[in-house]
């Protein structure tokens, strides 16, 4: 059976391959060639990867995504569709699940929502329980620069807390909305803010929420 982290690796090829190399994305200053050599890099070059978290390690990434984004886009393409070698954690079942579902779902959304004519698509209610088991393991985690009490709910009442404090801001959406909310595409997730005006003010405002 197919994972939700291959599903979302296709669907995020394929995309990229029709929009072509210098489609916009959500991720600020990056086009789709970018985001593609992005995708590459983390899961073929862990020495450069660790840049995207460790800041002693930036200058090694930055030297390492330019090799990459001066590759041919086709061939970039070619090595998000195939996978990581077989070295890589990444090529393993479980670990593949569990790291790349949510980040193969992020990243097609940032291509798809910065296009003009772009679509909701609707996502199978397996999919939307198994982004919600992995909000409610990491909201604290990606909530936690978030400047005001911060609240996640599902449409049907489940919740989870992103971050402790007041006054309260819940946002409340299906989980794959609530997902890219809290990764910080806030303006293209939908979800419904509730709380004190000037707390979803500076919820909006706020450039510390989510990765």
């Amino acid at each position: 059976m197919s994972t939700h982290a291959k599903r979302e690796r296709l669907l995020l090829a394929d995309l990229l391959e029709t929009e072509g190399p210098d489609a916009p994305t959500l991720c600020e200053g990056w086009n789709t060639r970018d985001l593609a050599a992005h995708v590459v890099v983390r899961e073929r070059r862990p020495d450069a990867a660790g840049g995207l978290l460790i800041k002693q390690l930036a200058s090694r990434l930055d030297r390492v995504m330019a090799e990459f984004t001066d590759k041919p886009y086709e061939e970039l393409i070619q090595l998000i569709r195939t996978g990581p070698p077989r070295f890589s954690p990444f090529s393993l079942k479980q670990i593949d699940e569990a790291s790349n579902a949510i980040e193969f779902y992020v990243h097609t959304e940032d291509v798809r929502r910065a296009q003009p004519d772009w679509v909701p698509r609707e996502l199978d209610p397996v999919f939307q329980d198994a982004l919600w088991s992995r909000l409610e393991r990491t909201a604290r985690l990606m909530g936690r620069g978030t400047p005001t009490g911060l609240v996640l709910r599902r449409p049907n009442g489940q919740t989870a807390v992103a971050h402790r404090g007041t006054p309260v801001v819940t946002a409340t959406g299906e989980p794959s909305e609530l997902l890219l909310f809290l990764y910080g595409r806030k303006n293209a997730a939908d979800v419904e803010l509730e709380g004190d005006k000037e707390a979803i003010a500076k919820l909006h405002e706020a450039k510390q929420l989510g990765l």
